[in-house]
């Protein structure tokens, strides 16, 4: 028990912890380079992190995504979904996005897990929102019900 509770301190510290956005970019789905210092000076930035290969995190997208008009026509937002897939399966990222219809704002690619690291992100899932370059919240993991306290965060933000 000692254990499991020093790992999860760790892992929310090293959240916490996270690095600016501020020289981030990424290839999206149709090979263009994103920065994400661009998406998050008006507005909130969630970052979701995930793989194809992880459970938890295609209930969490399958979720967000089943809700995401309804929060944006409440609250103005980018949602963009951060793949961590390697190279051995990162050619499955985008049949997943399009056999889901997901609806994001961008998918980026982070096949060397540059980002992940930049952001000190451990595990996935793991959510961060930013708003004007900063941190502003941390989720890492996923139950249902989780993707509703997201939303509450982002309604707060100002």
């Amino acid at each position: 028990m000692k254990k499991t509770l020093l790992i999860l301190a760790f892992c929310f510290c090293a959240v916490l912890n996270a690095q600016s956005i501020e020289n981030i970019s990424a290839k999206n789905l149709k090979g263009e380079y994103i920065a994400l210092k661009t998406m998050s000076n008006e507005k909130p930035l969630v970052l979701s992190f995930w793989a194809t290969w992880c459970l938890p995190c295609m209930e969490e997208l399958i979720s967000i995504n089943e809700k995401l008009d309804d929060w944006k026509a409440e609250r103005d937002f980018d949602f963009v979904a951060v793949s961590t897939d390697d190279p051995r399966t990162v050619n499955k990222v985008k049949t997943v996005v399009n056999g889901k219809n997901w609806n994001f704002d961008q998918v980026l690619f982070d096949p060397s897990q540059t980002i992940k690291r930049q952001l000190n992100v451990n595990n996935v899932p793991t959510t961060l929102v930013y708003f004007k370059n900063k941190l502003v919240y941390s989720h890492v993991g996923y139950a249902p019900g989780d993707e509703d306290e997201l939303f509450e965060k982002l309604k707060q933000i100002q």
